[in-house]
């Protein structure tokens, strides 16, 4: 047998299943892999050890009584630091939230627990969720198994990482703007995002609540189906969760798909994109034609102007929601000798990292007395015109394909300086977040300096299966998402390494 890490999340579950391997050994392996690789990578901020033992143990108890282990039974599964596990710290990757435990689980978790997934721990990420590459989080960067001198991608760098070094086969985060589908770009695997409401948000702290949605990073599309299937479905804690029916997205895999059409913006080919990104794009556009499918240009003409929109909409939802934290209920508080106004400045001051300091400003200011409408308002009118592209591309096409990313992974420290070349790293992911749609980033190629380079397939609300089986006819023609960073370079911990590896 192949060694544990390297097999899917599907392969794991049968063999535990059938009882021709016990859950632990399996959380055990994951364990010992992260223990080997994760001093270089920082992708884990904690890891409950104890916590996925007595996990998998519980489900070798299942199976020894007979019972239904479920379709994830002892797969071991990271978890971005944005969403809860009861008794367990949850930071944002922030210094404000130390400590701070959280005080039930969020759904999602809930729901791998019912399908038989072992939580592993809290995979770092950019604070709050804002960055695109990880460099923002208050507890060290994380770096790419590609090459440790480049970034992940952000702001689920932790969980694109640690599924493309074999830490996890499986792990969860959030995408606002493109959180997991521009790092699963960067790292080399698949990261999905649902439709707005498919997955719930409750235990998920946010950070643009009209924008955040949770989903699965896996190395192959059929992964991203099994655990996107057992987190989905209507929750009523969640007021924005949709009562929408979930189909079998793992039998409806096994179904060819009906494509005849997919439709490519025009503005994808601008001014921007790394040569070697759009050669890679363009080939994986020929694997499709050769397959007999129609690959037809389209327009989106709005698209251009989704990354002032969303840094509009996005900052003011967040100066709203992060200002609960003020030293008062979570995490730090510094300065209450001093009285009150002045603990909530210093503690913000202390807690909060420059780039969440900078989007709560920005936020606060488009909100504020005479900029309201002359912002928020218009950024609102442009979202919806974004949303009416988007439809109208669909009654042209079945799917939309673009580029996640308009770059391979970039050196650590190249745009810390310059947040706007930050910003327009998510160029092409931003437009989906704003019409609410589903969309899933796979490996489409390599750079000539063995970078991955990543496709997203974009569906109309809800059309998951149909999306996942477009990416899946692609992945069957293609060898990209086999393909893995080193599994034997130097793990030595860089200087300042973070975070304890907790049990």
């Amino acid at each position: 047998m192949n060694e544990l890490r390297e097999l899917s999340a599907g392969e794991l579950a049968g063999l535990v299943a059938a009882g021709e391997i016990s859950a632990r050994e399996v959380v055990e392996d994951a364990l010992s892999s992260i223990a080997a690789r994760d001093g270089l990578l920082g992708a884990f901020l904690r890891v409950d050890r104890e916590g996925a033992l007595a996990a998998a143990a519980a489900v070798d108890e299942k199976m020894a009584a007979g019972e239904d282990v479920g379709p994830l039974a002892g797969v071991p599964v990271g978890l971005k630091d944005n969403l809860c596990v009861r008794g367990r710290e949850i930071t944002c990757g922030s210094r404000i939230l130390a400590g701070h435990r959280a005080p039930y689980d969020a759904a999602v978790v809930e729901r791998l627990r019912r399908a038989g997934a072992v939580p592993l721990g809290q995979l770092n990420m950019d604070e709050f969720a804002m960055g695109s590459s990880n460099e923002n989080s208050g507890y060290g960067p994380v770096r790419n198994p590609w090459d440790p001198a480049r970034v992940p991608g952000g702001s689920s760098g932790g969980a694109a990482a640690a599924v493309a070094a074999r830490e996890c086969p499986v792990s969860l985060g959030s995408d606002t703007g493109g959180s997991i589908r521009q790092p699963a770009s960067l790292c080399g695997v698949v990261g999905l995002k649902p439709t707005y409401g498919r997955v719930s948000r409750y235990g998920l702290i946010a950070y643009a609540s009209s924008l955040d949605q949770i989903g699965p990073f896996a190395r192959t599309v059929e992964d991203a189906a099994l655990v996107l299937e057992a987190i989905a479905g209507h929750d009523p804690r969640d007021s924005t969760s949709a009562p929408v029916e979930v189909p079998s997205y793992v039998d409806l895999l096994d179904r060819p798909p009906s494509l005849a059409r997919l439709g490519v913006p025009r503005q994808c080919f601008a001014e921007g994109m790394e040569p070697e990104v759009e050669k890679a794009f363009r080939a994986a556009l020929e694997v499709y034609r050769k397959e007999g499918i129609d690959v037809v240009e389209i327009d989106l003409p709005r698209i251009p102007y989704s990354v002032a929109c969303y840094y509009i909409l996005s900052t003011a939802e967040a100066s709203s929601n992060l200002a609960r934290f003020d030293g008062v209920q979570y995490g730090l508080r510094v300065g209450q000798e001093e009285g009150m106004l002045e603990m909530y400045r210093r503690t913000r001051q202390e807690g909060f990292g420059e780039e969440v300091k900078r989007r709560i400003m920005l936020g606060t200011y488009v909100l504020s007395s005479g900029y309201y409408e002359a912002y928020y308002a218009r950024a609102q009118r442009v979202r919806r015109l974004i949303k009416q592209d988007f439809d109208e591309a669909f009654s042209r096409c079945e799917f939309v394909l673009m580029p996640t990313a308009p770059s391979t992974a970039f050196p650590l420290g190249e745009k810390t300086a310059d947040p706007l070349q930050m910003y327009l790293s998510d160029i092409f992911t931003i437009g989906v977040n704003l019409a609410g749609l589903p969309a899933v980033s796979v490996p489409c190629g390599f750079s000539a300096d063995g970078l991955p380079v990543g496709m997203q397939v974009i569906a109309p609300p809800f059309q998951e299966a149909g999306m996942l089986r477009a990416a899946k006819a692609f992945q069957d023609q293609t060898d990209f998402h086999c393909r893995r960073p080193e599994a034997d370079r130097d793990v030595s911990p860089p200087a300042g390494k973070r975070g304890e590896q907790a049990g």
